[in-house]
């Protein structure tokens, strides 16, 4: 492990009283038996439900379907791994040798699985009221920027109807890095405006998946 599990702990909000139980949530199966699979598991379900609950209290004219695409957006993949990334949650993973080697600290996958594992062992550790409060804390933008008219709808859509909408000109994408091996690359993508001094950068997987996370953080600036 590169950093020191408390410091992230302080970032959190949260005090572990079994910093065991954090440092399990931080071990990639990789590293051990004794890793973050199961927490991964709880995780998963907590953020499900909080999300759902903040949503369905929100949005009380939204139908089953829009709130079950705005929850599915909120909690994929891509978008758990991007809150990883600003936690800087790679820093303080545990990794076997053969993931280290090939960056699995940075990858897409790994990163969003901790972050569940992350939020199951708060829950076990201090309860639910605990686990509420970072979760809702970890989302609260996300929440806040969330539009029952707008979902379904991917970042580079909504952020071409917005600026659209306003009559500004449509953003422009740049790849700036591609790292990694062929078979797990990941790149960086510049999202930048020409009528503005502002720019983002996403990273992905893919070139696609780059320019949806950089679309996203522009449209959270620009909201802002």
């Amino acid at each position: 492990m590169n950093a020191e599990p408390r410091r992230l702990a302080l970032i959190l909000g949260y005090s572990f009283q079994s910093i065991e139980l954090f440092e399990q949530a931080l071990t990639h199966r990789s590293a051990g038996t004794l890793n973050n699979e199961r927490l991964e598991f709880l995780g998963d379900a907590l953020i499900g439900f909080l999300i759902a609950e903040v949503l369905s209290e929100k949005f009380p004219d939204a139908n089953e379907g829009t709130l079950s695409r705005m929850r599915a957006s909120l909690v994929k993949r891509e978008s758990l791994a991007e809150l990883a990334r600003k936690l800087k949650l790679g820093d303080y993973l545990r990794l076997g040798a053969g993931e280290l080697r090939t960056g699995g600290h940075a990858r897409d996958s790994i990163l969003a699985d901790a972050l569940e594992a992350v939020l199951g062992a708060i829950y076990l550790d201090g309860g639910f009221t605990a686990a509420r409060q970072v979760v809702l804390a970890l989302f609260a933008d996300r929440l806040n920027a969330t539009s029952a008219t707008q979902s379904g709808k991917d970042p580079k859509t909504q952020l071409q109807e917005w600026l659209q909408s306003r009559r500004r000109a449509l953003p422009e994408y740049v790849v700036v890095t591609v790292a990694g091996d062929q078979h797990n690359q990941s790149f960086t993508v510049r999202c930048q405006l020409s009528d503005a001094l502002i720019y983002s950068l996403g990273t992905g997987s893919s070139r696609r998946r780059a320019e949806q996370s950089a679309a996203e953080l522009m449209l959270e600036q620009i909201k802002i």
